[in-house]
């Protein structure tokens, strides 16, 4: 969903001079043996691509006969290690494994959900779908229907079969037509009619739904946001109000949850992980720029103040250093 794409933004880059053995066995004598070095773990985990980092993983295993994420749960513990096993995991199995755990066990966790289908492209909700499959040998939307319910399930299913427009083109008429049908279905009547919503937040590009947000405003005199936040509740009036700030920015979505996973008593170290692994090759850059402009602080400081020791330290580096 990201308006910038390459990698170009990501605060992870390729390492130019890859030499994939030599990372293998850095890795094998850092676990090996009395102790642990986690100052190679961290220096060799954080400084390659996922690309780089799925080479390792099998030349670790060609040379030493064992698996990388085992011997990294064997050896490590803690938050450091939930981190350094997202980093060797393919991105769409970890995606993956990020919806199953929101699934299973009592209720569901609407916020992982939420965060996920809200700011994913098409492509990498396919590719999240096809390891789902594999892993699971049953349908993506086949376990999310029997999990949510109601408008939000009708919303959230949309999103998970990757059927949001991508065309770049904006239809200014269109966008005037379903800013009116949106005011239609909400302000302007007793009531609302979700599924105006839903069908149009849900199925439009997102340059089409930039020019209607403008639209919208220029008719209702308010925010498409404000209106949800007016009209709707529950977990499909977050589900759409993270619709509309991903379509505005993914980048000042996510340093959003950033700093509320921060913020507080306690840290949530699974949103923490999610998204500092998951957008350290796409966009961790602008989401650090955003996080400065929301929070007069930089993520950076955020993750200092919030964590410490050798996860703090991996953090730090996915952030790509320091942004005071």
């Amino acid at each position: 969903m990201a308006a910038l794409s390459s990698a170009m933004r990501g605060s992870v880059k390729p390492k130019a001079d890859f030499n994939v053995k030599e990372d293998a066995m850095a890795l094998s004598k850092a676990i090996k043996g009395l102790g642990t070095d986690e100052k190679t773990l961290i220096q060799v985990l954080t400084h390659r691509s996922s690309d780089q980092r799925q080479l390792i993983c099998k030349a670790y295993q060609e040379a030493t006969g064992k698996m990388l994420v085992k011997d990294l749960k064997g050896e490590t513990s803690g938050n450091f290690t939930d981190l350094l096993v997202a980093l060797v995991t393919p991105p769409a199995v970890y995606h993956c494994q990020q919806v199953r755990k929101a699934l299973k066990g009592v209720g569901t966790e609407n916020s992982v959900l939420i965060e996920i289908f809200a700011s994913t492209s098409n492509k990498k909700i396919k590719e999240l779908s096809d390891a789902y499959s594999k892993e699971t040998q049953r349908t993506l939307t086949e376990d999310l229907k029997k999990e949510i319910s109601g408008d939000f399930a009708s919303a959230i299913l949309i999103l998970a079969e990757g059927k949001r427009d991508e065309s770049t083109n904006v239809d200014a008429a269109k966008a005037k037509e379903d800013a009116k049908i949106l005011y239609n279905a909400g302000e302007k009547k007793l009531g609302t009619d979700e599924s105006k919503f839903i069908d149009i937040l849900c199925h439009r590009s997102i340059p089409q739904l930039r020019q209607t947000l403008v639209e919208y405003n220029t008719i209702s005199g308010r925010s498409l946001q404000e209106s949800i936040e007016r009209e709707m509740s529950g977990s499909l009036e977050l589900l759409l109000v993270a619709i509309v700030k991903c379509v505005q920015s993914v980048p000042a979505y996510l340093a959003e949850r950033l700093h509320k996973s921060m913020k507080g008593v306690g840290t949530d170290e699974g949103t923490l992980n999610r998204i500092m692994v998951s957008r350290s090759e796409i966009d961790m850059l602008d989401i650090r720029s955003e996080f400065k402009k929301l929070y007069n602080y930089s993520l950076h400081s955020a993750i200092q103040s919030d964590t410490q020791g050798d996860y703090e330290k991996a953090l730090i580096n996915l952030c790509g250093g320091d942004d005071a």
